[in-house]
């Protein structure tokens, strides 16, 4: 079973991206596994991973194509929640929806994805972070 850990946040459009890239994955469907974690930075009304619109869509995406999914949440630093869910789970892949922003913006803000891809020694698929035109 090829093990896939993705960081799914709030953008549908981000999230619908990394579903497709993963469906796109040359491998038989019926042997891949993806968790699809949210991290809560502000979640007064106390939802559950469940009712994020953006971790429904990939969540649709990814079982039409027959590929068997688990949800996982958790709240603070995203990157951090990432790593830690892909040493828990072994992971043969960690996939990331990357954001224009400027290199001001990154040592300000910092990076999700940057912070992903510096913090593993296991295989990043950064998909494109671009909002859908419509």
């Amino acid at each position: 079973m090829y093990t896939v850990v993705a960081g799914i946040d709030e953008s549908t459009d981000r999230a619908r991206e990394i579903a497709t890239e993963i469906v796109d994955i040359p491998m038989d469907a019926s042997q891949v596994r993806v968790t699809l974690l949210h991290d809560f930075q502000d979640n007064p009304e106390g939802a559950t991973v469940e009712q994020v619109a953006s971790v429904r869509r990939a969540r649709e995406i990814l079982e039409e194509a027959g590929i068997e999914v688990s949800l996982s949440e958790s709240s603070g630093r995203p990157a951090d929640a990432i790593l830690e869910l892909a040493d828990e789970e072994d992971a043969d892949m960690i996939v990331v929806a990357g954001r224009k922003r400027t290199p001001t913006g990154k040592v300000l803000f910092g990076s999700v994805t940057q912070s992903v891809i510096l913090g593993t020694e296991r295989p990043v698929l950064v998909c494109s972070g671009r909002e859908a035109d419509d």
